[in-house]
């Protein structure tokens, strides 16, 4: 089969389930990954002849998108604030919002009287994103990071010795925590906060394929991550200390509440590149 018609094949088969848009994507990342092509290479070679063993791949992760797996997962691999990371089911796949917090979480660090030499705490640490992303951007700071699951902290680690850089990666049950292991200059968190209630508004190849632990929260307690937190981060960040958070769009005003009522100052509400309210940022 030669380039083209499986471009053909491939739209056919993926055209019911997801936009063209997103189908090209889709195409132009597979014959990257599988037969080292670039976006160009589809008009200019458009008469390649694909080898039985690369249609097999491409077959394969064709079947895949069509039982709405991310494509992410099954090449393995994403990119997050421009930096290699592998993913599998056991990690959330990385979002632009959290790019944003990052970003936020740089900037505050860098045009401050903090010095870029922080004890930085991440919680709930997945892929790793967040504490390899900023160990590459402050790379004086000393950064831990914690998460329940096993199976994350064996993800992160590898995505931490990809990027060249040395995290503190704990495995904790921050719910069942009493005491943080030594004081913080700053602590960030995306923790899960997505309701049962909301799960219709998640699409298939989030709610089918990515970790449940760390997306959804207990309609009856949908803060209770962010109250947990918030105790610790009163006691364990130093004076003046900073605690970043990733929130639920639906629950900032609930979400700003908590954190006043625990005595934070100086408390930042942000929008997304959606205009939806996603992260904030509180004083000790």
């Amino acid at each position: 089969m030669i380039l083209k018609e499986f471009k053909t094949l491939f739209t056919d088969k993926l055209s019911e389930l997801y936009p063209q848009t997103e189908i090209d994507s889709f195409f132009f990342l597979l014959i990257e990954e599988y037969l080292g092509f670039e976006r160009i290479d589809t008009v200019l070679k458009s008469a390649f002849e694909i080898s039985q063993e690369q249609f097999n791949l491409l077959e394969s992760a064709t079947n895949k998108l069509q039982k709405e797996e991310p494509i992410q997962y099954i090449l393995g691999k994403t990119e997050f604030y421009g930096l290699p990371f592998f993913v599998n089911e056991h990690v959330l796949i990385p979002r632009p919002e959290t790019e944003e917090l990052i970003e936020w979480v740089i900037k505050k660090v860098t045009s401050t009287s903090l010095s870029d030499q922080n004890n930085i705490l991440d919680i709930g640490t997945g892929s790793g994103c967040i504490p390899i992303t900023l160990k590459k951007h402050l790379p004086h700071a000393t950064i831990s990071s914690i998460d329940v699951s096993e199976n994350a902290i064996k993800v992160a680690k590898k995505n931490a010795e990809l990027n060249n850089v040395d995290i503190n990666f704990m495995q904790q049950d921050i719910l069942k925590t009493t005491a943080l292991h030594q004081k913080f200059d700053l602590i960030v968190s995306n923790p899960p906060y997505v309701r049962e209630l909301e799960k219709e508004e998640i699409k298939n190849n989030v709610l089918e394929n990515e970790p449940h632990l760390a997306l959804f929260v207990e309609d009856h307690n949908p803060l209770l991550f962010y109250d947990k937190i918030a105790d610790l981060a009163k006691e364990f960040l130093l004076e003046n200390g900073l605690l970043f958070f990733e929130i639920n769009q639906y629950l900032a005003k609930e979400t700003v509440e908590l954190l006043e009522a625990k005595g934070y100052k100086n408390i930042e509400l942000r929008k997304d590149l959606f205009g939806n309210d996603r992260m904030i940022l509180a004083h000790k």
